[in-house]
């Protein structure tokens, strides 16, 4: 069976295992501690991070894009009769959104509104850039089927769903099609299954204690005129 190596709240973990959820493809997961490292981690992951995916043969893939290629060609696309053009804009798409992870999560570990502000403001842009090609018409990103752009903007989706949730503050704010979007992929039962059990309170523990959105519903959101600096 397939063997995924994981940090709890890792982004680009979750990516994984959606792709591997979207088509009920069946592995084990075993979570590390990035602070502390196993040898035996280190030994097959050349760039010492996660997600590293161990093959039905003992083959560690690392790297998230080049897991999520394999995942396709080994197991089929997700998407019938793609040509290779939308195929790429497919990509590219998917690369602005999981380039974005990590500042997504500088961001929810700001330690006040105006570094919180700051390290957003790129990160809205995407959000932005991302709400002009939305439809509006559709549930997902392309169409009402299921896309692997959905599966890539499924971690920054999430998290900011939790963040709402637990603060008050919308990273989506002044962006009704991208909240829309949010809202569909929240609503499927995917998500769920892509992390585990706990991971709403590791994520809170990490995210919402100590920073800034720790304040929680004390955060005050003055309105959503389409700007970064009207949240919070």
């Amino acid at each position: 069976m397939i063997k995924i190596i994981s940090f709890k709240i890792c982004p680009f973990v979750q990516r994984v295992t959606a792709a591997l959820a979207a088509k009920n493809i069946a592995y084990e997961i075993e979570y590390i501690s990035l602070s502390d490292k196993p040898q035996w981690f280190l030994d097959i992951s050349p760039n010492g991070q996660v997600p590293v995916m161990v093959t039905d043969n003992g083959t560690a893939l690392f790297e998230s894009d080049a897991i999520i290629e394999y995942i396709e060609d080994e197991y089929g696309p997700l998407e019938q009769n793609v040509t290779n053009e939308q195929r790429a804009l497919d990509r590219a798409w998917s690369y602005l959104g999981s380039k974005h992870y990590l500042a997504q999560c500088g961001a929810m570990s700001s330690k006040d509104k105006a570094t919180l502000e700051t390290r957003f403001n790129k990160l809205y842009k995407a959000f932005q850039k991302a709400e002009e090609q939305l439809t509006g018409s559709t549930q997902f990103f392309k169409s009402d089927a299921l896309s692997n752009v959905d599966l890539a903007w499924l971690p920054l989706l999430h998290r900011a769903d939790i963040i709402k949730q637990k603060s008050g503050y919308d990273m989506l704010c002044g962006l009704p099609k991208m909240q829309a979007w949010q809202q569909a992929i929240m609503a499927i039962g995917l998500v769920e299954k892509t992390v585990s059990s706990d991971f709403v309170e590791k994520f809170s523990g990490f995210y919402l204690t100590n920073t800034y959105l720790a304040e929680g519903k004390n955060i005050v959101q003055t309105g959503c005129s389409g700007s970064a600096s009207c949240c919070g």
